[in-house]
């Protein structure tokens, strides 16, 4: 659930191909939409992971913990008709349902 989360704050918050962001920024707002207090940074880095490696995002920079990303292409909003969920997949990635439980084609 905390990648399909990622997704929609980076539609929200950074769709724009010119903005950098951090993961420390994703988090905090993840944070304040109720993230169970228990996670912590090191554990949504995986996520990120994924969001790199899948094309979405590209790493800019790194200090320390921090990482700046940049997108690749915008994002944008679909539903799923599998599991009719909305999701939010950059232009260039597979259409493919993000969602663990579905991956259907959309």
């Amino acid at each position: 659930m905390i990648p399909l989360q990622i997704r929609k704050i980076i539609f929200e918050k950074f769709n724009d191909t010119n903005l950098r962001f951090t993961n420390d920024e994703i988090f905090e707002v993840l944070k304040s939409n109720g993230l169970d207090s228990a996670v912590t940074i090191d554990d949504v880095e995986q996520y990120f992971n994924q969001l790199r490696d899948g094309g979405l995002i590209r790493q800019i920079a790194q200090n320390f913990t921090t990482n700046y990303y940049k997108l690749f292409d915008v994002v944008e909003k679909m539903k799923c008709n599998s599991c009719s969920q909305e999701v939010y997949l950059g232009k260039m990635e597979s259409r493919v349902c993000p969602n663990s439980a579905c991956k259907a084609s959309i």
